[in-house]
């Protein structure tokens, strides 16, 4: 089953770096009680997703929160180790919540996981942008290939919210 717009976000549990390594998040952490923007990428470091996707969202972390969001989170099918470089290598680390999927558990869970295994990459997310309220989500902006950021872009979800 794929998430949709409606849908309360499954029970999962991320990792990310804290100041003494490995911290893990749940769901509820992250999206309980709050208004949350969440991004995923098909991978870390890519192309599209180091030069495009992340970046607009870092770029626009303002214009979220005058929007009343509290949080702008990225999910990757990367361990919490890439996923710390990249938050400081890109700058978003004090403006993007860099949550590390490791095993897919929670891209699995909302039906958003796709093989990447043909060019080496294993499970990965598909690339999308979600507004979650609440842990509910209100708006779902899902790309068609993950080689592309149109529709998950941050401007795109400025947009929607």
């Amino acid at each position: 089953m794929t998430i949709a717009k409606g849908d309360k976000l499954p029970e999962a549990t991320f990792r990310v770096m804290g100041q003494e390594g490995i911290d893990a998040l749940t769901t509820d952490q992250v999206f309980g009680g709050k208004k949350v923007v969440l991004f995923a990428v098909p991978g870390a470091f890519t192309p599209t997703c180091h030069l495009t996707h992340l970046p607009g969202f870092i770029e626009s972390a303002d214009k979220f929160k005058e929007l009343g969001i509290d949080r702008i989170a990225c999910v990757a099918v990367n361990d919490p180790f890439v996923l710390g470089a990249w938050s400081q290598v890109s700058g978003g680390k004090d403006k993007v919540l860099f949550l590390s999927d490791g095993n897919a558990e929670f891209t699995k869970k909302i039906g958003m996981d796709f093989d990447g295994s043909g060019i080496g990459l294993g499970t990965r997310s598909k690339r999308y942008a979600m507004f979650v309220e609440d842990g509910v989500v209100k708006v779902l902006n899902t790309e068609d290939s993950p080689g592309v950021a149109e529709v998950s872009t941050a401007e795109a979800l400025l947009k929607d919210i």
